[in-house]
């Protein structure tokens, strides 16, 4: 059982103190600063690369398809990535400023709802991109995507929600759920990956780091709630989700900048 003050009516998630609290405040205005810089940058920076977004549907009996995929519409690549470092900035400056006595309360409470909206917005965006360089363009697929990434997010907030500060039994059901529907758009990407004829040697790296990262996520949830070392302490677990994520989105970020948006 996660080691807890408690007070007459409330349970308090270990190491969410005010000091931790002042301390976390202080990591969310650098983070924004953070993303917010490289946001700007991406965009100034980038050239007008594009991905097409295409459609195959079906024509004629069942299973067949068109010749060739028609293009939907163009997603600019460096308006992409400038956006989900946005979010993340936007996220870190809320609930460092008008949104900061829910945060702090829901920490308090061992959950971070802010964290899980933020996550579904850009983490699914960051997705979709790695998705798209390793050739996953088709619309359906894309919405496939969505749908699984998203729905393993929701999943890592369920997994707080049904387990509290003080509880006396903790389930991880939730994280191996969330666990199995977020590793599908990955095993798509290596099967395209790893069956296409030739694909440019930064394309393997951004899927070696960012899997790293993908993993490292869901490795801080699982300490969190085995109560490993420092990770029994919930503020501890906050800043390393922290951490992560601006390692993640910067990598992805300048890998792909490097790769194909350097003018």
């Amino acid at each position: 059982m996660t080691e807890a003050s408690t007070s007459s009516t409330v349970t308090t998630a270990t190491g969410v103190t005010p000091e931790r609290l002042a301390n976390l405040r202080v990591w969310n205005l650098g983070l924004t600063g953070l993303h917010a810089i490289q946001a700007v940058l991406i965009l100034i920076l980038s050239g007008s690369f594009a991905i097409a977004i295409t459609a195959n549907f079906p024509e004629g009996p069942p299973g067949t398809r068109l010749g060739t995929p028609e293009t939907l519409f163009d997603v600019r690549v460096g308006i992409a990535v400038a956006v989900f470092l946005a979010l993340a900035a936007l996220d870190h400056l809320v609930t460092a400023t008008v949104a900061r006595p829910t945060y702090e309360t829901d920490l308090a409470r061992g959950i971070n709802r802010f964290r899980w909206v933020e996550y579904s917005f850009s983490a699914t965006i960051m997705v979709l991109l790695i998705g798209a360089y390793s050739g996953i363009t088709d619309i359906t697929a894309i919405v496939a995507v969505i749908g699984a990434n998203v729905g393993m997010i929701l999943f890592g907030w369920l997994q707080e929600r049904m387990n509290p500060p003080g509880r006396t039994t903790t389930t991880m059901m939730p994280f191996w759920f969330g666990t199995l529907v977020g590793i599908t758009p990955w095993i798509a990407i290596f099967i395209n990956l790893f069956g296409a004829g030739e694909v440019p040697g930064f394309v393997y790296g951004i899927l070696v780091v960012q899997a790293a990262f993908f993993f490292s996520f869901g490795l801080n949830q699982w300490l969190q709630y085995r109560e490993v070392g420092r990770w029994a302490d919930y503020a501890y677990g906050e800043k390393v989700y922290l951490v992560l994520s601006l390692g993640a989105k910067s990598a992805l970020a300048w890998q792909i900048y490097s790769g194909s948006l350097a003018t």
